[in-house]
């Protein structure tokens, strides 16, 4: 329950904040939460950024204000962020579907509400995990960085870069791991790869990492790729950590596809997660 009351007190404070300079990682700080996790726990549990959220926020409430007398799209810019009438006004029509001059002359406006984040108790998903203690180890990958934002359209391709273009025939890629590289950077690595054992040199673009040791949380994923990995994500967001007598530990987590054939609704995929026991 300690992550939704988290993030509601996140929301909270970027309410508080909306007309001045929001950085996430003044937010994760601000509810005790490392910038990867709560990113990551924020985007499962309302659907989208906080940067998109941020975004819809102080557009709303532009539009709302246009609609009031002697009010100046520039002023209204400026309190919201934007440093140029030109990028609110890009904003605000990809928003509203109107620009702000028709708003101020009374046009249609779309409205986004504050968020409330809840957890429900009803249709509790059942879930296969299991709880081992690995010692470090050390995985070989073929990685690059990504953003929050950039993250969900740029994994998936980076997959298909990593088949198209032939990496694989360097080193096999089965695992798929997220690690913050550095405490607060906006960027977090993303890395495509397999154990350091399965090859017999490193392969050029390739790095290794090691991984300490730590006792994980193995989620069991059934289904095709990457609806059954992404599902299971959220479940665990929503309902797991919030009641588990467990906590994360790191900003790693690992991905780990199974032999066979990824497309049937039988395929088996894992979830690693470090994590210790609540105090």
């Amino acid at each position: 329950m300690e992550w939704i009351q988290s993030i509601n007190k996140a929301i909270e404070y970027i309410e508080e904040h909306l007309t001045e300079d929001i950085h996430c990682e003044e937010v994760a700080g601000y509810v005790h939460i490392s910038l990867f996790h709560f990113q990551r726990t924020f985007n499962l549990l309302t659907g989208m950024t906080v940067g998109e959220y941020i975004r819809k926020r102080r557009l709303s409430l532009a539009g709302e204000e246009l609609t009031k007398e002697n009010t100046k799209v520039i002023d209204v810019a400026l309190k919201y962020a934007y440093h140029s009438p030109e990028s609110f006004t890009k904003a605000f029509t990809r928003f509203h579907g109107i620009t702000p001059s028709q708003a101020k002359r009374g046009c249609e406006l779309k409205s986004f509400n504050k968020l409330v984040v809840k957890i429900s108790v009803e249709g509790g998903t059942i879930m296969d995990y299991r709880i081992e203690k690995k010692e470090e180890f050390r995985l070989l990958v073929y990685a690059k960085m990504f953003t929050d934002e950039s993250s969900e359209k740029g994994i998936p391709a980076f997959w298909e870069e990593y088949y198209q273009n032939e990496i694989y025939k360097k080193a096999p890629g089965y695992l798929g791991i997220c690690a913050q590289e550095k405490d607060g950077a906006e960027e977090f690595m993303y890395g495509i790869g397999c154990d350091v054992g399965d090859v017999k040199e490193i392969p050029e673009g390739f790095q290794i990492i090691n991984i300490p040791a730590y006792t994980w949380v193995i989620f069991k994923c059934v289904g095709p790729t990457p609806d059954a990995i992404q599902k299971t994500w959220e479940v665990i967001y929503r309902e797991w950590l919030p009641g588990a007598d467990y906590e994360l530990v790191s900003d790693y987590d690992i991905e780990n596809y199974l032999p066979g054939d990824n497309t049937s609704p039988d395929y088996v995929s894992e979830i690693w997660i470090p994590v210790k026991e609540k105090a």
